[in-house]
């Protein structure tokens, strides 16, 4: 059973979601403000955090922000504001996805069932790469398949958001061939592109700054006008 924490100073929301996420078969958790958000994660891990983004104390932003200092716990950030530029500044923290209120709980159980599609299959059970294919190395980097993990050429762990590595799994297994921005959309966040959309800029950005030493040596290259190409050799196993 998947675990889902609301965090959101509305005591209605917190209800409401609490009871349809219950009926869909997941443990949902709650807090009100950041302070509370932190003791539930002492007690255990989370599966996914919904965090309002105005919250008394320190707002939705600044908790995304600890949030990714030491954890790659997919986030859903909800908010009053209807604004691009903080849907934008959202996803740019690390949010997983953004919701602007009022919202459908409907949509908001798709957009969580979506998201730990992404992180581990829906049941609980993830389907396993065969053994042989369990690994992808591109410049000196290591992807494991199984364990969803990223190692740098020094062997370090990278720690990625599930939009994150999902890109960088559909930029390896289509090495030289152009992917569109709603042919990403697709396959990292499992729902059609909004108009002006600006969520795969945003994530390809976050995962250049991860990956890439710089622009002399950028391997996700910019197809103008149609989306984006992986120019680096990859190989398997």
């Amino acid at each position: 059973m998947h675990h889902i924490l609301v965090v959101d100073d509305n005591q209605e929301i917190r209800d409401l979601l609490g009871r349809i996420l219950r009926k869909h078969d997941l443990k949902v958790s709650t807090a009100r403000d950041g302070y509370e958000m932190r003791e539930c994660l002492k007690n255990g891990p989370v599966d996914l955090i919904v965090l309002d983004l105005m919250l008394p104390g320190d707002d939705g932003m600044k908790l995304c922000r600890e949030l990714r200092v030491g954890s790659a716990v997919p986030i859903i950030m909800l908010s009053a504001m209807g604004e691009e530029t903080d849907r934008i500044v959202g996803l740019e923290m690390g949010a997983d996805d953004y919701m602007t209120k009022p919202f459908s709980p409907r949509e908001l159980l798709s957009r969580i069932k979506a998201v730990l599609r992404r992180t581990g299959a829906a049941d609980g059970h993830p389907k396993q790469p065969a053994s042989a294919d369990r690994i992808m190395r591109f410049a000196g980097w290591t992807v494991d398949l199984v364990r969803r993990e990223l190692r740098s050429p020094d062997d370090v762990l990278v720690d990625l958001t599930g939009g994150e590595y999902d890109l960088l799994v559909a930029f390896l297994e289509n090495p030289h061939h152009t992917l569109s921005r709603d042919r990403l959309l697709d396959i990292t966040r499992n729902r059609a592109a909004l108009p002006f959309d600006r969520a795969i800029d945003i994530q390809v950005s976050r995962l250049r700054r991860k990956i890439e030493a710089g622009p002399e040596q950028s391997m996700i290259k910019t197809v103008r006008g149609v989306g984006y190409v992986f120019s680096g050799p990859v190989e398997r196993g």
